[in-house]
């Protein structure tokens, strides 16, 4: 069965740079990126980038999130803290706590956690400490 989504994404860039992980594609870890990132997959860990994250209506995220702005259409679980604007599509699904300056949130979003909103001229709330361990080795 086929998905027609309706609604129309704003469209990623950072200057030209893009990272993308596609649909089909897992990673367990964590991203750090300096430019604009899109999750079409699936990733078990955290997300820092410098930029904009769009999740994508077939990407999930078992790990926090912090960014300057986000759109999210697929599914997260974890905690969000953005310094700017933060949008969830009517397809996205959020389990956890948001930490941010601006919020939208389209009919038919799901969001189960506390939202944290900052004023303009203060930056968004720090989330609580997440002790995160190193992955473990297989022998």
């Amino acid at each position: 069965m086929t998905r027609n989504n309706k609604y129309e994404e704003a469209p990623v860039n950072s200057g030209g740079v893009l990272n993308v992980l596609a649909a089909g594609t897992s990673v367990k870890g964590s991203i750090v990126t300096e430019a604009d990132f899109r999750l079409d997959g699936r990733i078990e860990g955290d997300i820092n980038c410098k930029g904009k994250i769009v999740i994508g209506p077939r990407g999930l995220l078992k790990g926090n999130i912090v960014s300057e702005n986000a759109e999210i259409l697929g599914a997260i679980e974890g905690s969000i803290k953005i310094s700017e604007k933060l949008i969830l599509k009517a397809s996205s699904i959020v389990q956890g706590d948001i930490f941010i300056r601006s919020l939208e949130i389209e009919p038919g979003a799901a969001f189960n956690g506390t939202c944290t909103m900052s004023g303009k001229d203060k930056p968004a709330p720090e989330p609580p400490k997440v002790n995160v361990a190193p992955p473990k080795d297989k022998e």
